[in-house]
């Protein structure tokens, strides 16, 4: 890819992301190695991090698989609807992989 930026301007900028992304990290390191006790309400909001991590990125996946929002023909979507249906009322995980995946290939190969 062409650009304009010179390489000493890209460089420039990966290493200061990259010691601003460190900084952070460490910054939460340094602070919770300093309380003694994270107050409740911390930790309640803390609860909800990885489950929006995993949405943020399973979600365009199953909506956007070829770049754009795809509703109509979209057989990841529908098995990933199926998927969360086993999960919703087995709660196993192996169960929900292979209802979700025998549902994705049964839609895009028609076994």
């Amino acid at each position: 890819m062409v650009t304009e930026y010179g390489p000493v301007s890209i460089w420039s900028v990966v290493v200061a992301l990259g010691v601003l992304t460190f900084s952070i990290r460490a910054s939460f390191i340094y602070l919770f190695g300093r309380i003694d006790e994270v107050p409740d309400r911390l930790s309640n909001a803390l609860r909800f991090v990885p489950p929006a991590v995993f949405a943020a990125l399973a979600v365009p996946a199953f909506v956007a698989p070829e770049g754009a929002i795809a509703v109509v023909g979209n057989e990841r979507l529908v098995a990933g609807v199926v998927a969360a249906a086993v999960t919703w009322y087995v709660d196993d995980v192996f169960a929900t992989i292979v209802v979700g995946m025998g549902t994705l290939w049964i839609l895009r190969f028609g076994l």
